[in-house]
């Protein structure tokens, strides 16, 4: 007698979930590698392939039939096969009824098919009670038992007593599932193990334009002018110099790009005079990718540490120190001591390490480990106010580097600014800014804003006025 219903699922000493017996449609790599982790978590396992006999690399303690034997002997059928070989299934349609079906597939590309996988499982065997789950989930993963980098699992399905058969499997094998809905989700978490750092992209894209760019604007300000203007050969700076001046600024305003989108966002509410107005969409991806954009500086920061740690073994820092101390003791002169010098090198190198220090704090707490340790208020201060401080510290860092250069005409190769001046613009821009709102004339107005104050909404006892005034106005044109 088939077991079309959950309730006819064998229990063993009374405990749910152990030695029930689930089948697997397909003995491919994530078939077996699924199949061994459930006999590891206690489940009865029996696969269902076209050749059984041919079936050796299954797992101990699996029993392997034709696919309709093995599907009669469990209410519960995962199936990890490929979407071109579902037309098998239409054989099985009378077996499969009442059955919950677990489809686990994936495609090549995204949105390779009009429908979901899962939805076009749905229409071949309309029977069956379709969930979408464990597609996220590697062969790999769950051979090794490493499943730290891909515990979650997306499920899906239309009945909600199906779903949560098939979470409660997740769980007892060491996963997290979450509940997506209904079918109608599959596309969208068929989608997800296809997408290729996709908060990642505008980041990158924007830190590797700016490096193109800034790289550029060095090479031709640096080592094109010099070899023009004073026909010296310059081009060993490529390797070090010029990387050593583009990772600084590109760091330095990708973290001011991180906090630009949130003032843009407070002027806008600010004109607006509510919250309850959307964003444009390019404001909202912003916003969301602003961790991305903070780790992205972090890395370019990690890289101007590396390459300033080098300077001091450079060939031509070494050339050019002893070049120095050789024309000194030639000429019989010795350079005076510079109280300012000092106390601009000193505060240079402390404004730095300070900046490099909130940096990196910065970081390991947008980590998701450290993260989910800290309450709302404590994770805004480190990200806002510690940010903002980050910010100051390092646009401080940029300015006494450049000090009065900007003074100077022969800074200004081709009359075009030093490099230094360029990164300057967004932060100086975003910290004048920030100073305008932290007022309290405005930060007030923001807070209720924020709290949904509406500039044009009206008092709710006028409202209540002018409604009770319109209805007795109303009753008496009736009564008239």
């Amino acid at each position: 007698m088939e077991a079309h219903s959950l309730n006819l699922i064998p229990l063993c000493n009374g405990s749910p979930r152990k030695c029930e017996t689930v089948c697997v449609f397909g003995t491919g790599d994530f078939g077996r590698s699924l199949g061994c982790k459930m006999l590891q978590c206690g489940y009865s396992v029996v696969f269902g392939s076209r050749t059984p006999k041919a079936s050796g690399l299954l797992p101990k303690g699996a029993e392997v039939f034709n696919h309709r034997e093995a599907a009669q002997r469990s209410s519960v059928v995962i199936l990890a096969v490929h979407r071109d070989h579902y037309s098998f299934l239409q054989d099985l349609t009378e077996v499969l009824h009442g059955k919950i079906l677990v489809d686990v597939s994936n495609n090549l590309k995204l949105n390779q098919h009009p429908e979901s996988n899962a939805e076009y499982l749905a229409q071949v065997v309309p029977g069956a009670k379709v969930v979408k789950a464990f597609n996220t989930v590697s062969a790999w993963a769950l051979q090794s038992g490493t499943l730290d980098a891909s515990r979650q699992v997306f499920v899906c399905g239309d009945d909600s007593t199906s779903k949560e058969m098939v979470m409660g499997i997740c769980r007892t094998l060491g996963l997290s599932p979450l509940d997506q809905g209904s079918l109608l989700a599959a596309k969208e978490v068929e989608n997800f193990p296809l997408q290729l750092f996709p908060m990642w992209r505008l980041p990158m894209y924007i830190a590797l334009s700016l490096t193109a760019f800034l790289f550029l604007y060095c090479l031709v300000t640096i080592v094109v002018f010099t070899n023009v203007k004073d026909g010296q050969d310059v081009s060993f700076r490529i390797a070090i110099s010029i990387p050593n001046k583009v990772f600084p600024i590109v760091s330095l305003m990708l973290l001011a790009l991180v906090y630009l989108p949130g003032i843009i966002a407070a002027i806008l509410q600010l004109y607006r005079g509510t919250k309850y107005s959307r964003f444009p969409d390019w404001l909202d991806k912003w916003m969301l990718c602003r961790k991305q954009l903070g780790l992205v500086a972090l890395a370019y920061a990690f890289l101007h540490v590396f390459y300033t740690l080098v300077i001091p073994i450079r060939y031509y820092v070494k050339w050019r120190s002893n070049n120095f101390i050789i024309s000194q003791i030639k000429n019989n002169k010795t350079s005076s001591f510079e109280t300012m010098s000092a106390w601009r090198g000193d505060s240079y190198i402390a404004l730095g390490i300070l900046g490099f220090f909130f940096y990196v704090l910065l970081g390991i707490t947008s980590l998701p480990s450290v993260s989910n340790v800290v309450n709302w208020r404590e994770f805004r201060f480190v990200q806002s106010k510690l940010g903002y401080l980050t910010l100051v510290l390092c646009t401080g860092h940029a300015l006494i580097f450049g000090w009065n250069k900007f003074l100077y005409i022969s800074q200004y190769k081709w009359y075009l600014p030093p490099p230094y001046m360029i990164s300057l613009v967004i932060p100086c821009v975003v910290l004048a800014i920030k100073l305008i709102l932290i007022t309290p004339c405005v930060d007030q107005t923001i807070t209720k804003i924020r709290q949904g104050w509406e500039r044009n909404a009206k008092p709710q006892k006028m409202e209540n006025y002018e409604v009770a005034k319109t209805t007795e106005t109303n009753e008496s044109k009736a009564m008239v």
